[in-house]
């Protein structure tokens, strides 16, 4: 790992009115690495990782990106700094085709009449999947016609294409059968050779020991345990994740 954090998040606190979300929260991601953020729901890992994709701005803590203060008041904020999330909505558009998901916004345009280019944005796309190993039947197939598993790699690779230096993926497999879970779990391991930090928040916990390098247990808007993935079995994660809960009842 690299010496210093691509992303440090330190003290960091959250309150919805009386309701405390996160309580003085410490996270470390380093470049390349997969982090699973585990918890109970309510644990505060969503609202975690809004703070840092620059939806909800901290009541108070600090962040660093690689070693220099950042504060963000807003997703197009992360996105300038190469963060990248992907919610469990996709936030697709299901009317239209691949390629117009992958581009959008960023379509290539003709330059005598500043049209879209679509045979240019098709190539460009297949480029993309095909460099990413996904397998989608067409560019030119309308989204809401793929499958899961399809939906969530169309996902992946648009945030991939903007060349994300940390890649935020909120319960990318929940939904998905055998063979479309591999699929997700297989372009998670593409984009971690890259050099992109991922931060995986799952309910699946075995997904956990295919692609990550460690994990960070959030119970109640703390962290109760970080420690590499090689540190636990099934077993020890579960009693990690709900040791806290036994403990209060």
């Amino acid at each position: 790992m690299a010496a210093t954090p691509r992303i440090e998040m330190k003290e960091i606190t959250k309150s919805f009115g009386r309701i405390q979300s996160l309580r003085g929260v410490n996270l470390e991601l380093y470049s390349g690495e997969v982090l699973g953020l585990v918890g109970d729901n309510g644990a505060g890992k969503s609202t975690l990782m809004k703070v840092l994709s620059g939806v909800h701005l901290p009541d108070g803590g600090s962040m660093k990106f690689e070693g220099q203060p950042i504060r963000l008041h807003s997703p197009k904020e992360a996105k300038n700094y190469q963060i990248e999330t992907i919610f469990q909505d996709l936030a697709l558009c299901d009317t239209l085709d691949v390629a117009s998901n992958l581009f959008l916004g960023r379509e290539p345009l003709r330059l005598f009449n500043r049209l879209i280019d679509k045979k240019k944005m098709h190539l460009s796309a297949q480029q993309e999947l095909d460099r990413l190993g996904v397998t989608i039947p067409s560019t030119y197939a309308t989204v809401e016609n793929l499958s899961g598993g399809q939906r969530q790699s169309v996902a992946i690779a648009r945030a991939v294409i903007n060349n994300p230096k940390v890649l935020i993926m909120d319960e990318p497999t929940a939904a998905l059968g055998v063979k479309e879970v591999r699929m997700v779990l297989e372009l998670i391991k593409k984009v971690k050779q890259s050099g992109v930090s991922v931060i995986l928040i799952t309910h699946r916990l075995r997904d956990l020991f295919e692609v990550c390098d460690r994990i960070t247990v959030l119970y109640e808007g703390r962290i109760i345990d970080n420690r590499p993935i090689t540190d636990f079995t099934m077993e020890t994660l579960v009693e990690s994740i709900t040791a806290e809960k036994e403990a209060v009842h």
